[in-house]
């Protein structure tokens, strides 16, 4: 990963949890770095704090991912384009709201797409890296979060198919998929009272933001296309994609340790 103080970094949904901490991160290495969230107050504060240019926009729309793509290319060449954002919604498809349902395809679906588009189009002459947030999800059934489950796992695929155009075309830029474990943001404790979020407490202890973020700096500095934290609990998901039959009822029993650590936690 270019790491000059003449390039510039794109993280989106950049206010608080993992793209706070891959900002801080790609500040200290000297990128100029151009935050983005829908939270105006919060990206504004955050920017200020790490010493970043903060965008108030919103990753379902098109729109304003390309009117982040060309404020970021008034400061510099960009290199790094992070689409972070994304939204986290518990529950049963049949009881969630259209609007809850929406929510989730559109902001972590399509705006990764949206996003990668625009960074693509930024960088395909000079290079660069592009770096996905998707999530354990991707890899396999996750009974309570289906919807989201759904459009994670077509970010995964997304992005790696993605790596195949851009091979095919011979374009500079590397595409990659972070596949983190439930982890320690508002996201999820904003859920944490919701019962079918107990799969995510099954873990032990949630991964940090700091630790996502690391992952996240590793991955931008090679070749790598997925990376998934921690490599056991990916293994333990795609056997459940491929065998459900048998995965199901042992992940109903993970559920169920995960309910009594949700509710100790809660």
């Amino acid at each position: 990963m270019t790491g000059t103080s003449s390039t510039v970094a794109v993280v989106t949904g950049a206010a608080r949890g993992f793209g706070r901490e891959i900002a801080r991160r790609l500040v200290a290495r000297g990128h100029r770095v151009v935050i983005t969230d829908i939270d105006a107050a919060a990206v504004s504060a955050t920017a200020a704090e790490l010493g970043a240019t903060g965008l108030t926009a919103d990753a379902r729309l098109a729109a304003d991912h390309r009117r982040v793509g060309a404020a970021a290319a008034e400061l510099g060449t960009v290199g790094v384009w992070v689409n972070n954002a994304g939204v986290l919604r518990a529950g049963k498809v049949w009881e969630q709201s259209d609007e809850d349902i929406a929510l989730m395809i559109d902001a972590n679906l399509y705006g990764v797409v949206h996003g990668s588009r625009v960074a693509v189009g930024l960088m395909r002459e000079r290079g660069g890296h592009l770096l996905n947030i998707a999530s354990m999800s991707a890899h396999g059934p996750v009974p309570g979060l289906a919807v989201y489950a759904a459009s994670k796992s077509a970010v995964l695929n997304f992005t790696t198919s993605l790596q195949g155009d851009l091979d095919l075309d011979r374009i500079p830029v590397r595409a990659h998929a972070l596949c983190p474990d439930a982890a320690d943001t508002a996201l999820v404790r904003a859920e944490q009272g919701h019962a079918d979020t107990a799969i995510l407490h099954s873990q032990k202890t949630l991964l940090t933001p700091e630790t996502v973020a690391d992952a996240a700096l590793e991955l931008l500095d090679g070749k790598r296309v997925v990376r998934s934290l921690p490599l056991r609990r990916a293994v333990m998901a795609r056997t459940g994609s491929v065998v459900p039959r048998i995965a199901l009822p042992v992940l109903a029993r993970m559920r169920a340790q995960g309910e009594r650590r949700r509710v100790a936690g809660s």
